[in-house]
């Protein structure tokens, strides 16, 4: 399916950097203003749960 691995971290082979989903993160906020859509919510939920995959990968490679 095209692009289920930018919207699913389990189906990627790699973490992208908490910083880069987090820049992706803002600029979805940027882009819808104070209100996301009901699409964006899904995709912010989704945005959200990949930044906690890659701040726990983070945290286990500094241990």
């Amino acid at each position: 399916m095209p692009g289920a691995a930018s919207d699913s971290p389990a189906a990627c082979d790699f973490v992208r950097s908490a910083a880069v989903v987090n820049a992706e993160i803002r600029a979805l906020w940027a882009r819808a203003g104070s209100a996301l859509s009901s699409a964006e919510q899904e995709r912010y939920q989704r945005l959200l749960v990949e930044w906690a995959a890659a701040v726990r990968a983070d945290v286990v490679t500094a241990a």
